[in-house]
């Protein structure tokens, strides 16, 4: 009986195994694949995920096509409301890195890693709508824009080029402008990647500063002048003045390098010349503005502070440059400074927010938090200083200048105390009168 019962549990077993496999290679009549609702049925326990969702082949191809959707789709946008926004300019699909005011104050130009640069009208600023012109760029994206003198042409920085196109406004057969690339690209010389370009408003040349030490100064054809060595150990940030004489540029050192780029009366290129630094900071400087008139200069540091230096100073006399105001803030990685064209204001960003300062004692005047849903990556006021704008996501917002206002009253009423013309406190009234005006403006429309 023992050995009829062995063979009886071995064939037992055997038929049981050839079972679990007929049932684990089971087809369909027509050889295919069993139905879904039959494959769903055998798929093993395991295979879901912590919202008991299947994660089955069927689950993939749909991720897969969800994915390729998510290309086409655009990306949640970020909320921000404040009293004080003046506008959102909303057009871009991708994430802006970079805008530049006209010098004329009537354009603003944006671009983006959806491969086009947007040219806003200013004047739509406080309109519900905000139209633009759109420049494609093809088999690219820009990085960093930044206009000509003349408002009528603009460069941009290549992503993957990595170098200089320019684009030139014209007029189409039906009246309607466009702007146009032109046929060349400059050629390739940075060996790092490029984080800042300008253009002096002279028109004489075009700077480009890459993350190494390397600052290259260009004539407008594309042709390479001069190779500045910064000796920064690596460049955070690098500009051209608005007077269009001198290229600055800080990074890891504690101090911002100032040259001056000189040509002959007659307009030919001749040398760029040391022409001073302002030393004061105790940590590697993130970033610095001047002012309209290159009479003033902010920058903001690891240290923990921002400071306000004169700078209109006879620097070939060795004249250094005065430290005007020292001011602490809160500072953190990207950070970026902007001074009003009238030295009156000074806006720092730090990761997504803006803090707005006073420069007459430093004082903090207004305060935007989480204004963008990344990471701040330009911040600049108008031509005008009626502005403040910055941009890190796909929107640029732009900011009523009432820190601005504020301080052309104060200066204002201190002067006016001092007037013995009468002509003189007329005008310096009417300047009261119009900022506290615009004040009111603003605060009505934001209640």
């Amino acid at each position: 009986m023992d050995g009829a019962s062995g063979v009886l549990v071995a064939v037992s077993l055997l038929l049981g195994a050839l079972v679990l496999v007929l049932l684990l290679r089971r087809k369909t009549p027509g050889g295919k694949e069993p139905p879904p609702a039959e494959k769903e049925a055998h798929r093993p326990a395991d295979d879901h995920n912590v919202n008991g969702e299947t994660t089955g082949k069927t689950s993939i191809q749909k991720k897969q096509k969800q994915h390729q959707r998510s290309r086409k789709e655009k990306p949640q946008q970020h909320n921000f409301t404040h009293p004080l926004l003046a506008a959102a300019l909303k057009g871009h699909s991708g994430s802006i890195s970079c805008f530049d005011f006209s010098s004329n104050g009537k354009y603003l130009a944006s671009c983006s890693d959806d491969r086009t640069v947007r040219i806003w009208s200013t004047k739509d600023f406080l309109e519900r709508e905000h139209r633009c012109l759109r420049a494609n760029v093809e088999l690219d994206h820009a990085t960093l824009v930044c206009f000509y003198p003349d408002s009528r042409a603009f460069i941009a920085w290549l992503a993957n080029g990595d170098t200089i196109r320019v684009y030139r406004m014209t007029k189409k057969e039906d009246g309607s402008f466009a702007y146009v690339a032109s046929p060349e690209d400059f050629p390739k010389q940075h060996k790092a990647p490029v984080i800042s370009i300008g253009v002096a408003d002279t028109g004489k040349f075009i700077m480009t500063a890459s993350s190494d030490t390397t600052i290259l100064i260009w004539d407008l054809k594309g042709e390479v002048l001069a190779s500045i060595n910064t000796n920064q150990m690596n460049n955070a940030f690098a500009a051209v003045s608005p007077c269009g004489r001198f290229v600055a540029s800080c990074g890891f050192t504690p101090d911002v390098k100032v040259w001056e780029v000189c040509f002959s009366k007659s307009g030919d290129f001749r040398e760029v010349a040391r022409a001073f630094e302002l030393k004061g900071h105790t940590a590697g400087v993130y970033s610095f503005a001047f002012s309209n008139d290159s009479r003033r200069m902010a920058t903001v540091s690891k240290d923990g502070t921002w400071k306000l230096w004169d700078t209109d100073v006879e620097y070939k006399k060795q004249q250094d440059p005065y430290l005007l105001l020292t001011s602490k803030c809160a500072v953190a990685e990207p950070c970026r400074i902007a001074l009003s064209p009238d030295a009156r204001v000074v806006a720092i960003s730090c990761s997504t927010s803006i803090f707005v300062y006073n420069t007459r004692e430093g004082k903090e005047e207004e305060r935007f938090e989480n204004v963008h849903g990344e990471h701040i990556t330009d911040l600049a006021f108008d031509v005008n200083s009626r502005f403040l704008a910055s941009c890190g996501d796909r929107a640029i917002r732009v900011f009523h200048n009432t820190a601005g206002y504020r301080a052309v009253v104060e200066e204002m009423k201190v002067l006016l105390k001092k007037a013995t013309n009468e002509s003189t406190r007329q005008r310096l009234q009417q300047q009261i009168t119009d900022a506290q005006n615009s004040l009111e403006s603003i605060y009505g429309k934001g209640n």
